[in-house]
């Protein structure tokens, strides 16, 4: 059975990340090189596939700061630079779709954080990543903020959190 769409646009997001922190390049070279040179299928990814995935990896870099921010802020012992890299990416990317408008239920944007930690990090990074995700929502639904505007699609700012 094929992953739903959603799933691979997410990973697919978060493969755009890793490029663009470990690469140290900007936010659309990272989707460019991505769906040019490391798409997994034969065939061209659907529209709406590279569109989310676009939004969610620009919309995360775009509001880097804020992210960070609600990370370090819930950890005691942790700064979000001293995290592994993946547990790091995956906790940005859905704390990145909890603060927009809700267009998807934060439990289900959790469990999608913790299905690519299972696919890409460790069991135990699962467990922590967990905890983090509900602490920050539990943050959020308390003292709700405004949430960040979505990007236009495919038009993927570049990086001011570099």
């Amino acid at each position: 059975m094929k992953k739903d769409l959603r799933h691979r646009a997410r990973e697919a997001a978060l493969q755009i990340l890793y490029q663009w922190e470990i690469g140290q390049t900007d936010v659309p070279r990272a989707i460019d090189t991505f769906f040019s040179l490391q798409w997994p299928d034969e065939t061209p990814p659907p529209d709406a596939l590279r569109t989310l995935a676009t939004d969610l990896a620009s919309d995360t870099v775009r509001h880097l700061s804020r992210i960070d921010t609600l990370i370090a802020e819930t950890t005691e012992r942790w700064r979000p630079e001293r995290m592994a890299v993946l547990d790091r990416l995956i906790m940005r990317l859905a704390i990145c779709e909890l603060l927009r408008p809700a267009e998807t239920p934060s439990a289900v944007v959790i469990n999608e954080a913790l299905e690519l930690a299972r696919t890409f990090s460790t069991e135990q990074s699962v467990k922590f990543i967990n905890g983090m995700l509900d602490a920050i929502r539990r943050k959020l639904e308390a003292a709700p903020e405004a949430p960040i505007p979505g990007s236009p699609s495919g038009n993927p700012s570049g990086n001011d959190a570099q």
